[in-house]
């Protein structure tokens, strides 16, 4: 099974929703746990990494591109 890839900053999607409506989060910390701010009310959750692979369904948007595209336009 491939490990999914992520980096500080990018916007995942959540299998389940959060409590005010959005399944989009933000990684804001990275190490054993991950730390996680929700897009629509800025609420962040400490999770353990595995729990966080388990949960994470996908990359919306990486930092890493967004970055990339932002010093193309410069």
């Amino acid at each position: 099974m491939e490990r999914k890839s992520f980096e500080l900053g990018d916007i995942v999607q959540m299998k389940k929703p959060h409590p005010c409506g959005t399944n989009e989060m933000e990684i804001i910390r990275m190490g054993m746990d991950i730390r996680i701010k929700c897009v629509g009310c800025q609420h962040s959750v400490l999770i353990p990494r595995a729990k966080f692979e388990k949960n994470m369904k996908k990359v919306l948007r990486s930092k890493s591109n967004a970055d990339e595209q932002n010093s193309e336009t410069i």
